[in-house]
C-alpha cells in the first residue's frame, strides 16, 4: 500500500473516532438525565407511566359513577341559557336568516309547481321559526335543550372511557393496589386477599419491583392530570366531576413480579433496563474512540492535519456565502445524525441487531458529514492569514452581487420601478389563479378571464417596449460598426426614448469628430507644407549667400552686402522658429502669466507707437475710439502687448491701401471690449477659424513678411487670460474683438 492510500484510510479512521466519540459526548447531552441517575423506579419515563395508572384509577375505580347518575347531577345557569339563546343573533336576526334560507327554495318550488315541496318547504321554515320564537320566550323551553345537549355529551364521555378501559385493564395486570379511605375506612385493592392477610404480604420487595408508599391521595391531583393528558375534554362530565367529594385515600401501589413479561409497563421496564446496559457501555467505548483519536492526531499529525490542496480550487469556486451556508447545513445534518444515534436508546429495539445496524449506519453518516465540515473548517481559516482574500471573496459573494445587482436595476428609477410592478402582478396574478385552483372554488373561468383582461395590455406594452428597444440595440450595433446611417426615432419620454436620444446624440458627436478629424488632416498636411516654405525660403538664402562668401577675390562690398542679406535671414529664421516655440506653448498651457494692474488704453497706445513709423509711411489713416480715463484689467501686461502687437501688425500687413482703420475701446459692465477694423486687401476664405492656425496667413501667396503665428498666439495669450478673441469678416471688413474681464 503505497503512502498516499494510507494517509487516506488513516483519516477516515480518524474521522470515524472522532464521530463515534462526539456522537457519545451528545448522547450524555440528550439521554443522560434518562440514564444517569441509576434506577427505574426514579426516571421521568416510570413517573410517568405512574400518574398515568393513578388518574385511570381514579376515574375507573375510585371515582366511578353511573352514567344515569350523573345525568340527574347535570345544572344549567342563567349565562348558559342567555349565551344558548343568541348564539346566532337576536330573535330578529335569526328569523330573517331562516327566511333567507328558505325563500329562494320555496319560491322554486312554487315557480315549478310543486306543491307538495312547496308544503314542506313552508312547514320546516315555520317550525324553526316557532322554535327560536319559543327560545326567546321560555327559559325553561331552552333549559330542556341545554341539557339534552349535555346528556348527549355525557354519552359520548362514557363512550370514550370504554375506548380507553382495555389500556387501564393492562396496566391494572400489572400495578398492585390498596388504598383506604382514611375518613370513612372504605378499602379499595386489586388483591385477592384471604381472610387473615394482610396488604404487606403481598406488596414488598419479594414480589414487587418496585413499591410506592401515599399518602392523602385526592380526585384533585389524579383526575385533572388524566383528563388533560389521556382523555379528550368533556365539557358535559367535566363539571359533575369536579363536584365530587374529594377522597382521603392512603395506601401503596407496587409493580408486580408476577405480571406477563408481555405487559406494557413491563416490557418499558425491562427495556429501560437493557437500553440502560448499552448507553453505558457506549459511553465507555465512545471515550476511548476520544482518546484514540487524540493519540492518532499526535502520532500522525499529517495525516489529520494534512493539506487538501486537491479540493481548494474546486471549493474555492464556490461564493463564500453558498461556503458558510454549506458548513451551516453540514452542522445541521451532522447535529441530526447525532440525535438519531442518541435515539437508538430512547427508542430501543428489543432486537439488539436493528438496533446496531441503525448505530452503524448513523455512524457512518456522522463521520462523513465530520469529514466534510472538518474540510471546509480548514480552508476557512485559511482567511486569519489573508484578510484582504476574505474581504475580496465576501465582495463576490452572492448576497453582494445580488444586492448590486438591485441596485443596478434602479439605477434608472423608472425602469426599475416598472419592472417591479410587472412582476408584481404577474406575481399576484400567479397565486391568484393557484389558490383558486387550490380551494376547488367554481370561479376558475371568471377569474381567468380577469386575469387575461389584465394581463393582454401589459402583455401589449411589454412587446411593444421591447421592438422599440430592439431598434435602439440596432441602431448602437450599427454605430458600432462605424455605419452612422440616420437618427433613431425619438418616441415619447421613457428610459428607452432617452437613450435613443443619447445614441443620437453620441452619432452627431462621432459625426462631427470625423469631420474635424478630416479636418485636422489636412490642416496638418498645410501645417506642414506652411512651415517648410517658410522655414526654406531664408534657410535657402542663408545658404546661398554662404557659398557666395566662398568666392575667391570677393569684392568688399560684395561682402559686405551678402553679411547683410545673411544677418537679415537669419535673424527671420531665428523670428519664425521663436514664434513656434511660443506658439506649442501657448497652445499647450505651459507658460506663467505675471498678472498684475494694467491700463488698456496706455498699454494700447504703447503698441501703437511702436509702429507710429510704420503707419507714417503707409497711405492708411488710424482712428482710435478710446475713454478719456483709464481702463484697468488684471492682466500679464507684457503678454498682452503682444496681442496688440500682432494684431497692429497684421492691418498694416494686409489692410487695403488708401483705407482706413478703426481701432475702439469700450466698457461693457464688468468687461472691456477691444476692437480692431479695417479693409483686407486679400480675399478671405470661409472658414475664419483657420486664420487661428498656426503658419496660417491671409495672402495665400505668402509673399509678405510674417510667420502665420500671429492670430494663433495671439488666441492663446487671451484664452489665458480667460478672455475671448473673435473674427468677423463683412464682404472686405475685417474685424477682430478682443474681450477681457474689467478691475473695478
Amino acid at each position: 500500500m503505497d503512502t498516499k492510500s494510507k494517509s487516506k484510510y488513516l483519516f477516515v479512521v480518524w474521522v470515524l473516532l472522532i464521530a463515534f466519540g462526539l456522537s457519545g459526548v451528545f448522547s450524555i447531552l440528550t439521554n443522560g438525565n434518562r440514564y444517569m441517575h441509576g434506577d427505574y423506579f426514579e426516571s421521568d419515563e416510570y413517573n410517568s407511566q405512574m400518574d398515568q395508572f393513578i388518574q385511570m384509577l381514579n376515574v375507573y375505580e375510585l371515582y366511578d359513577m353511573p352514567k344515569e347518575e350523573m345525568k340527574k347531577q347535570i345544572t344549567v345557569s342563567d349565562e348558559e341559557i342567555e349565551e344558548h339563546r343568541t348564539r346566532y343573533g337576536n330573535l330578529g336576526d335569526q328569523i330573517s336568516n331562516i327566511g333567507m334560507q328558505y325563500n329562494d327554495q320555496i319560491q322554486a318550488a312554487i315557480d315549478s309547481g310543486n306543491k307538495a315541496a312547496e308544503d314542506v318547504l313552508t312547514k320546516e321554515r315555520d317550525e324553526k321559526i316557532a322554535d327560536i320564537t319559543e327560545n326567546f320566550n321560555s327559559d325553561e323551553y331552552v333549559r330542556a335543550k341545554i341539557v339534552k345537549e349535555k346528556e348527549q355529551k355525557i354519552d359520548e364521555f362514557y363512550r370514550d372511557l370504554e375506548a380507553y378501559r382495555h389500556e387501564f385493564n393492562n396496566l391494572e395486570q400489572a400495578y398492585k393496589y390498596y388504598l383506604k379511605d382514611n375518613s370513612t375506612g372504605e378499602v379499595y385493592t386489586n388483591l385477592n386477599l384471604s381472610k387473615g392477610e394482610k396488604a404487606s404480604d403481598y406488596l414488598n420487595k419479594k414480589d414487587m419491583y418496585y413499591v410506592m408508599e401515599f399518602a392523602d391521595l385526592q380526585k384533585n391531583y389524579a383526575f385533572t392530570g388524566f383528563n388533560e393528558n389521556f382523555l379528550p375534554y368533556n365539557e358535559g362530565a367535566e363539571p359533575v366531576l369536579e363536584k365530587q367529594k374529594d377522597l382521603n385515600l392512603t395506601g401503596q401501589i407496587g409493580l408486580s413480579k408476577s405480571a406477563s413479561e408481555r405487559n406494557i409497563a413491563i416490557m418499558n421496564y425491562k427495556d429501560y433496563q437493557k437500553g440502560q446496559k448499552l448507553f453505558f457501555g457506549y459511553i465507555l467505548t465512545s471515550f476511548a474512540a476520544l482518546i484514540a483519536s487524540y493519540f492518532l492526531a499526535k502520532r500522525k499529525p499529517a495525516t489529520v492535519f494534512g493539506s487538501f490542496d486537491h479540493l481548494k480550487p474546486f471549493y474555492g469556486r464556490i461564493p463564500l456565502d453558498v461556503r458558510a451556508v454549506l458548513l451551516l447545513l453540514t452542522v445541521f445534518f451532522l447535529l441530526l445524525s447525532m440525535t438519531l444515534i442518541s435515539e437508538q436508546f430512547v427508542y430501543y429495539h428489543s432486537n439488539l441487531f436493528a438496533t446496531l445496524t441503525e448505530l452503524i449506519i448513523s455512524l457512518v453518516a456522522a463521520a462523513s458529514l465530520l469529514a466534510f465540515g472538518w474540510v471546509q473548517l480548514r480552508f476557512l481559516s485559511e482567511y486569519r492569514k489573508d484578510w484582504p482574500m476574505l474581504k475580496e471573496d465576501l465582495i463576490d459573494s452572492l448576497i453582494v452581487k445580488s444586492y448590486y445587482a438591485i441596485l443596478d436595476a434602479f439605477i434608472v428609477k423608472s425602469i426599475g420601478f416598472q419592472l417591479l410592478v410587472i412582476l408584481g402582478i404577474a406575481f399576484a396574478m400567479g397565486m391568484l389563479f393557484v389558490g383558486v385552483l387550490a380551494a376547488g372554488g367554481g370561479d376558475i373561468i371568471v377569474i381567468a378571464f380577469a386575469i387575461g383582461v389584465i394581463s393582454l395590455p401589459i402583455f401589449l406594452i411589454i412587446m411593444r417596449k421591447a421592438g422599440y428597444l430592439n431598434k435602439v440595440l440596432k441602431h448602437t450595433e450599427e454605430l458600432a460598426a462605424g455605419n452612422l446611417g440616420a437618427d433613431i426615432p425619438v418616441k415619447g419620454k421613457s428610459a428607452i426614448a432617452k437613450h435613443a436620444a443619447n445614441i443620437n446624440d453620441l452619432r452627431n458627436t462621432v459625426n462631427v469628430s470625423h469631420k474635424e478629424q478630416a479636418k485636422s488632416e489636412r490642416l496638418k498636411t498645410e501645417l506642414i507644407t506652411n512651415v517648410s516654405h517658410d522655414l526654406r525660403t531664408p534657410l535657402t538664402s542663408i545658404i546661398t549667400y554662404t557659398e557666395l562668401l566662398k568666392t575667391p577675390d570677393l569684392a568688399p562690398e560684395d561682402r559686405d552686402s551678402y553679411l547683410e542679406i545673411l544677418d537679415r535671414k537669419s535673424k527671420r529664421l531665428k523670428v519664425l522658429i521663436d514664434d513656434l516655440f511660443e506658439a506649442t506653448k501657448m497652445a499647450s498651457g505651459n507658460i506663467e502669466l505675471h498678472k498684475e494692474k494694467v491700463d488698456l488704453n496706455q498699454l494700447l497706445q504703447q503698441a501703437l507707437a511702436e509702429h507710429n513709423e510704420a503707419l507714417s509711411q503707409s497711405t492708411l489713416q488710424l482712428r482710435i475710439s478710446q475713454p478719456e480715463h483709464p481702463v484697468y484689467a488684471f492682466v500679464d501686461g507684457q503678454k498682452l502687448w503682444r496681442v496688440f502687437d500682432n494684431l497692429i501688425g497684421n492691418i498694416l500687413k494686409y489692410a487695403l491701401e488708401n483705407t482706413r482703420i478703426y481701432v475702439s475701446v469700450k466698457e461693457e459692465q464688468d468687461r472691456i471690449v477691444l476692437t480692431f477694423k479695417n479693409i483686407t486687401k486679400y480675399e478671405l476664405g470661409e472658414d475664419l477659424n483657420e486664420l487661428f492656425e498656426r503658419f496660417k496667413r491671409g495672402d495665400q501667396s505668402r509673399h509678405t513678411e510674417g510667420s502665420g503665428l500671429g492670430l494663433a498666439i495671439a488666441k492663446s495669450i487671451v484664452d489665458l487670460h480667460e478672455g475671448s478673441l473673435d473674427i468677423e469678416v463683412d464682404g472686405d471688413l475685417f474685424k477682430v474683438t478682443v474681450v477681457l474681464e474689467k478691475l473695478n
